[in-house]
């Protein structure tokens, strides 16, 4: 449509929520917005936000795109009224609800869970903020049908989300992502919410659940052989104003890691995340004061996680004694070479065991994996995916960790997400096994490239915002799909991988085949020198994403620096090759 029919259907539906069925503050910010900027208002009214395949997220305010009581509502309405219809076999549906400490998290996730009662579904709502590895650990625990998280994880402070999951504890997957989807979407007023909540079947949770989610972590402990190295590690830990603000100094101390210094000022679990400009800790922004807590103490690790504790960023010590942050793919290399050396001696390796990454996470994890004969799987981006195969695989095959490049890690499968509490006490863990062995975690992760190969990788992403920039988004996937390069930097593309439409095609043979993975708007191309591209946008933020993957020899471990610069190097001229902007 032209701009003067989008402004007339926005006008109109924005109009609609200045009924009486809206609270005055909203119907307040919906008159502000009418009457001031043209862009503001498209962008609040101009769709209704998207019901994704794991939920909601978008920024918080008035309209029907944008994160309020209403879309919560409305959103919810549709859940439960697929819950109802898929469990209609059982006496009673049951879920579980946690949150964070975002503005808002707390109200919307009381609205759902008295919506849900509602509807005469029973609701576990946790007391208090907890990280969302806790959540999906409730699932199964409490025996529940479904969870929901409010959280938008390591979004600016503007954000919030609702994050949806299944019986088995994961995010929801086909067919239930879509069905959900179809139920929200029937719900087209606020009218059709049922709001008239049953306190009778609210109960509230807490301390019960938290003991037994720490003691399936505790077990995961794998060198109590080194605990006088654990009590000489000095860790400083921040939550980044986050949900883990208890649970992770729980979980070290558990562990056996007495020496955990805070930085006070990011322990203050404030949605308006004050001292950073985004929770994010793969940004080395977010992790500055507790690198600058590192450097006063004297400490050997740092470590920092986003609001709802799924992601978690270290920093440590390289050869000449200065703190380095590692990004997400060498934190998962480090972390499962210590994983699997100690599995095979606590657990033992039976010859059935497997590992999965996903698509655009380093190749190393698949050649640490081969050592150890165990099975390395890639499913497409997303944690979600990972959780569908170990429920694919269970009673089967045994599961020991699962990696995204976006410093979303799991072992074990008693969780069924990401989790940055067993994650943070299991590399505090490797730190202390290296040290036992006369090592850094940065030592450790030089050793890896010495005996695999230096594999680097880089993520850019552009951010587009709006209506505006989701065309300009489109628009840039289709310029890649339809006019794939021939070569990038120099180098034969080899193969083209198109996840959306589940055909990998061969270009030096010219033969197409079936890709065994669900459609994604992914892109990735193969080149001659061994690089890998991928390209996709978020599917929880207004980006677009490039992922590149570079890899030579290291001889000899007084290379690094020398090996470092000239894949950076590499990495550069394919980025400038690329020509994004």
């Amino acid at each position: 449509m032209d701009n003067k029919e989008l402004y007339e259907t926005v006008d109109i539906r924005a109009r609609q929520w200045l009924g009486d069925e809206y609270d005055e503050t909203t119907r307040k910010q919906v008159r502000s917005m009418l009457e001031g900027s043209k862009n503001e208002l498209v962008d609040a009214f101009y769709r209704n936000l998207e019901f994704g395949t794991g939920g909601l997220r978008g920024i918080m305010g008035a309209g029907t795109n944008r994160m309020n009581v209403y879309t919560v509502s409305m959103a919810t309405q549709g859940l439960a009224n697929y819950l109802l219809r898929q469990f209609s076999h059982l006496d009673s549906v049951r879920v579980a609800i946690a949150y964070d400490n975002r503005n808002n998290s707390k109200l919307f996730a009381e609205t759902a869970a008295n919506i849900f009662t509602a509807n005469d579904i029973d609701v576990y709502l946790f007391d208090d903020m907890r990280p969302t590895p806790e959540l999906s650990f409730a699932v199964r625990h409490l025996h529940c049908q479904s969870g929901l998280v409010i959280t938008a994880s390591h979004n600016p402070k503007e954000y919030n989300g609702y994050k949806v999951y299944w019986e088995d504890g994961g995010q929801i997957i086909a067919p239930h992502d879509i069905n959900i989807i179809a139920e929200v979407q029937k719900i087209t007023n606020i009218s059709q919410v049922k709001r008239d909540a049953n306190p009778g079947r609210l109960k509230m949770i807490g301390e019960e659940i938290d003991l037994g989610y720490l003691a399936r972590v505790q077990k995961m402990s794998m060198s109590s052989d080194v605990e006088e190295k654990k009590k000489d590690l000095k860790i400083v830990f921040t939550p980044i104003h986050g949900s883990t603000v208890n649970m992770i100094p729980r979980a070290l101390k558990m562990f056996g890691f007495e020496d955990i210094v805070r930085v006070p000022e990011q322990d203050n679990t404030d949605g308006d995340f004050p001292t950073v400009e985004s929770p994010n800790p793969e940004e080395a922004a977010a992790l500055a004061m507790a690198l600058e807590k590192g450097e006063q103490t004297g400490a050997d690790l740092v470590m920092g996680t986003d609001p709802d504790g799924d992601r978690v960023g270290i920093a440590v010590r390289d050869t000449d004694n200065r703190f380095i942050l590692l990004n997400g793919n060498q934190i998962a290399s480090v972390l499962l070479y210590y994983v699997l050396e100690r599995w095979k001696d606590v657990f033992g390796l039976k010859g059935n065991e497997y590992i999965v990454k996903t698509i655009v996470t380093t190749e190393l994890l698949s050649e640490i994996a081969s050592k150890f004969q165990v099975e390395c799987h890639d499913v497409l981006t997303g944690f979600k995916y990972i959780a569908g195969l170990i429920r694919m695989n269970e009673g089967t095959k045994k599961f020991i960790a699962g990696f995204e490049e976006s410093y979303g890690y799991l072992v074990g499968d008693f969780v069924r997400d990401k989790d940055a509490v067993l994650s943070c006490a299991l590399i505090a863990e490797a730190a202390s096994w290296a040290k036992d062995r006369g090592m850094t975690l940065f030592e450790m992760l030089v050793e890896l490239y010495r005996e695999f190969g230096f594999y680097k990788e880089s993520m850019i992403s552009i951010v587009k915002k709006g209506k505006s920039g989701a065309d300009e988004i489109e628009a840039m996937m289709e310029r890649f799909r339809n006019s794939s390069p021939g070569t990038i930097n120099g180098s034969r593309v080899m193969q083209v991988n198109d996840y959306l439409k589940q055909k990998s095609f061969d270009t030096l043979s010219e033969l197409r085949k079936d890709i065994d993975l669900p459609k994604a708007n992914v892109l990735q191309f193969f080149l001659q020198d061994k690089t890998t591209i991928s390209i996709r946008p978020s599917g929880t933020e207004p980006k677009i994403k490039f992922y590149i993957g570079v890899s030579g020899k290291l001889e000899r471990k007084e290379d690094y620096q020398t090996v470092n610069n000239d894949l950076l190097k590499k990495i550069d001229n394919i980025i400038k090759d690329l020509d994004v902007k």
